[in-house]
């Protein structure tokens, strides 16, 4: 039976770039894991083998690093823009760009002070340590006219130790769990955020800021919701985002229910008076939905798996 060509991209993946930045003596870190693919007029090098259309992956990975070079690095989405952009406007078959960014926070390390600091140290302001808590992750495709920027986080691991509650459920003959009135929440936070940034004649968002207000809003609100199931906390997480950034109009979140089971002492004598825990890492419940502000289409895919 004769066949066609279906969708089809190709480039760089997993580009490992680090920028320092050095204003005097005061270093500042940007490391980055960078990954592009293209799309357009590529059918003659799947059916004929003719790369006359084709640029180089390996092009692809110098331009990264050329680019982290020529432009800096203000913010992952804002790097993502600049090479969205140029691959798409300085080469003729290509149509669509996508770059996907994963970043990875380092946070400086704080020296001792002038007394206990040894002979001939100056203030040091050149020494990280990479931080253990999420990865920042960044979508953004362009097609010559629009943009989409999706930003977000995963393996941010939280915890509430009580103000948990899970009870009213329905049960039938296969059911075992008992009903918990003060139980341990905990997850690992993966969310993806769409910003209604689309065109470039709309005012551009603060990358930075907008990451760092949205996280924080997020875990604001995890800390602050007593919560009767992990639904409704992952709702009020989304909730307060969306009414605090008027730039963000989508959120998906995907959080596995890590579960904390209460350990049974009676055999030893001892009373376990919600202290002592078994940390289950699986099976797990798995939570995901998408809060949207009231009148949006959804876009994030609902399986984030490869976003």
């Amino acid at each position: 039976m004769p066949t066609i060509l279906g969708q089809n991209q190709y480039g760089k993946a997993e580009n490992r770039v680090v920028k320092i930045t050095r204003d005097g003596d005061t270093h500042h870190i940007k490391d980055l894991n960078v990954s592009v693919a293209l799309s357009g007029d590529m059918d003659d090098v799947h059916y004929s083998g003719s790369n006359a259309n084709v640029l180089p992956t390996d092009t692809t990975k110098n331009t990264v690093f050329a680019f982290a070079k020529e432009h800096g690095i203000e913010s992952a989405e804002q790097f993502g823009i600049h090479l969205a952009r140029h691959f798409v406007s300085s080469q003729e078959p290509i149509h669509r760009a996508r770059i996907r960014i994963e970043e990875y926070a380092w946070e400086r390390i704080a020296t001792s002070d002038g007394n206990s600091r040894f002979i001939g140290a100056d203030e040091v302001k050149h020494s990280f340590a990479r931080k253990g808590q999420e990865t920042r992750v960044s979508q953004i495709t362009y097609d010559g006219e629009n943009w989409e920027v999706i930003s977000g986080l995963k393996d941010l691991t939280v915890m509430n130790s009580t103000n948990s509650e899970f009870w009213g459920y329905v049960k039938d003959k296969y059911t075992t769990l008992k009903e918990a009135y003060d139980r341990i929440l905990a997850t690992d936070v993966s969310a993806r955020w769409r910003y209604n940034w689309t065109s470039d004649e709309q005012r551009i968002p603060n990358w930075e800021k907008s990451y760092e207000q949205a996280r924080k809003h997020m875990l604001q609100a995890f800390a602050e919701t007593y919560s009767l199931s992990l639904q409704q906390t992952l709702y009020q997480m989304g909730s307060r985002i969306i009414n605090s950034r008027s730039e963000i109009d989508e959120i998906r979140f995907s959080l596995p229910n890590n579960h904390h089971f209460l350990v049974d002492l009676e055999p030893f004598g001892l009373k376990n008076d919600n202290e002592v825990y078994f940390a289950a890492d699986r099976p797990y419940g798995l939570i995901e939905a998408t809060v949207l502000r009231d009148g949006v289409e959804p876009k994030i895919p609902v399986d984030m798996t490869n976003l």
